[in-house]
């Protein structure tokens, strides 16, 4: 495991280096989601909103999102990112896009994000936290990380399709 990271509010000007994170990391996703799906299948059902994901997080960091964002430094280089947003009513946070550069990935730094969010939602008041991730091969280490730091309760999810001919 590194050394602790530097976990901080990120403001729109890290934008850029959080646009590169996000690029690297979700690569072989996307290219998962092609390959299971097929390029049509993709083409059409998936690669808009992969695409959009670089928006998303763009509008993730706007003062009136909603969300808060946090990116983690490692030795004065931002290596990873969390978002997280509160529903102050039924008491339940939601950890939201998210990422850690490939080269950083399985050093722990995912693990010192999600407890720096998790903890962030106990002081909100938070009573519940959730994550959505893919159960597709390419989300396993996804899924490990969130398990590492206590989320356990899964609901299962399948996305079907078929080209309509």
């Amino acid at each position: 495991m590194p050394a602790p990271l530097n976990i901080k509010r990120a403001t729109p000007e890290l934008l850029p280096r959080l646009e590169e994170i996000r690029e690297a990391a979700f690569a072989p996703v996307f290219e998962s989601f092609r390959s299971i799906m097929g390029d049509e299948i993709y083409g059409r059902a998936q690669a808009r909103d992969d695409a959009a994901q670089g928006e998303l997080l763009a509008s993730l960091l706007a003062p009136d999102s909603g969300w808060e964002v946090y990116a983690a430094e490692h030795e004065q280089r931002v290596v990873g990112f969390v978002s997280i947003r509160f529903d102050h009513e039924t008491k339940v946070g939601e950890l939201g896009l998210n990422a850690v550069l490939p080269d950083h990935a399985g050093h722990g730094i995912g693990t010192q994000m999600y407890e720096h969010a998790i903890a962030r939602m106990r002081e909100a008041g938070m009573r519940v936290a959730f994550v959505g991730t893919g159960g597709d091969p390419s989300h396993a280490p996804a899924r490990r990380a969130y398990q590492k730091v206590g989320f356990g309760v899964e609901l299962p999810t399948v996305w079907m399709y078929r080209t309509l001919d």
